[in-house]
């Protein structure tokens, strides 16, 4: 069953663009992934079909022989936008690969080992910075049923903040604490925005409202400074998002800077490369929780992922506040009950593209959101509105 053509689709939604792409094959049967990147969308498209010649005509279950030619035989880093190229095509490989064989995607890559998968919420607090907003938001999250939330308190802060911008980020934080009680899973997302004197700081002001974990609270590329700002506090660190390779997570295993790693799958190289991931993680007693930031089919595979690797703790989900329509983009998606994800049902990724629905929602063009704007948590489009 060999690779004929390879087909892609952009999406605008007001906070970002999602590259979908397709595979086809000689017997008709074809494959989805994505290959999603904030701002850097339709670049990555380019890299996919400039990577189109080295991979038409190859078997459809040499996943590996594709990861590897377009790692090595392209041979330039690339970083994310190399790696979510990579990763769309592989996903769409393993989802071919499930509908040939009738089985779901999990259960060739280790079998289930959960019967479900908690799943913990971002992008819920689209509503003024006040503690008594943030708080009413988050009751609205446990009262759908979920038991694990994330939230940035810290506005559009870079590498410090002034006393009265972290006053009120803790008393978000501890707004939103008081409004969920304390047995619901609270982290607390720093975008990678200070130096670690300022993470140590603001990190044991943290520790009396028990957060979950305290995500990327330093630059990911400085492994020694996570390293002190992790030695420092009396919270669980988490990174891995934005690492674009295995040898990167293993740098950051081998200074035991974190044990909650939140690598982003489609810079892993798909389902393959991420398990591969979980199970290093695995080795240094480490947890994995799939960074899922991106479209429903970057979903999907992190589902996958979960359901068959030990080790993964919660899965990140926005659906339940992107647009409405996000989940009208694929054929099936998965229900979120009691804070639980229902397992995908059917062979593949268990599901496919609806290009009606895609069709409705055009590339745009203007800038995705950044996160060192003001009022960048309401995703640009309520701002404007």
């Amino acid at each position: 069953m060999k690779i004929t053509e390879i087909t892609t689709y952009l999406i605008g939604n007001p906070w970002k663009n999602w590259l979908f792409v397709k595979i086809d094959t000689d017997e008709g049967i074809h494959g989805i992934g994505e290959g999603s990147l904030g701002h850097l969308s339709k670049t990555v498209e380019a890299a996919v079909h400039e990577m189109k010649p080295f991979i038409l005509g190859l078997e459809i279950f040499q996943t590996e022989t594709l990861v590897t030619r377009l790692t090595r035989h392209v041979y330039a880093d690339g970083g994310q936008i190399k790696m979510c190229a990579i990763s769309a095509l592989e996903i769409a490989c393993w989802d071919a690969i499930g509908k040939a064989v009738g089985q779901p995607i999990y259960n060739l890559v280790g079998g289930r080992v959960h019967e479900r998968i908690p799943a913990y919420v971002n992008g819920w607090y689209r509503v003024p910075r006040t503690p008594e907003a943030f708080a009413q938001a988050a009751k609205k999250v446990v009262a759908k049923g979920y038991f694990a939330m994330k939230f940035d308190p810290f506005g559009s802060a870079m590498t410090r903040l002034n006393p009265q911008d972290e006053d009120l980020a803790i008393d978000l934080v501890a707004a939103v604490r008081e409004a969920v009680g304390p047995h619901v899973l609270m982290a607390i997302e720093a975008h990678s925005r200070f130096s670690p004197s300022t993470a140590v700081s603001i990190g044991k002001r943290l520790e009396p409202y028990r957060p979950a974990w305290f995500e990327e609270p330093v630059p990911h590329q400085n492994v020694p400074a996570m390293l002190e700002v992790a030695q420092r506090l009396e919270i669980p660190i988490a990174t891995g998002e934005s690492l674009s390779s295995k040898q990167q997570v293993a740098d950051l295993l081998r200074h035991a800077a974190a044990d909650i790693i939140n690598f982003e799958p489609l810079h892993m190289g798909g389902i393959l490369g991420s398990r591969k991931v979980a199970d290093m993680v695995d080795a240094h007693y480490g947890t994995v929780i799939p960074h899922a930031a991106q479209g429903p089919i970057c979903t999907l595979a992190c589902l996958h992922i979960d359901i068959s690797t030990p080790n993964s703790w919660l899965q990140e989900t926005f659906e339940d506040f992107n647009e409405p329509w996000g989940r009208d983009l694929l054929t099936k998606f998965p229900r979120i009950v009691n804070g639980y994800f229902e397992l995908p049902d059917g062979p593949g990724i268990g599901a496919d593209l609806n290009l009606e629905e895609i069709k409705r929602h055009p590339y745009h063009e203007n800038p995705d959101v950044s996160l060192f704007e003001d009022d960048w948590h309401f995703r640009r489009s309520e701002v404007s509105s």
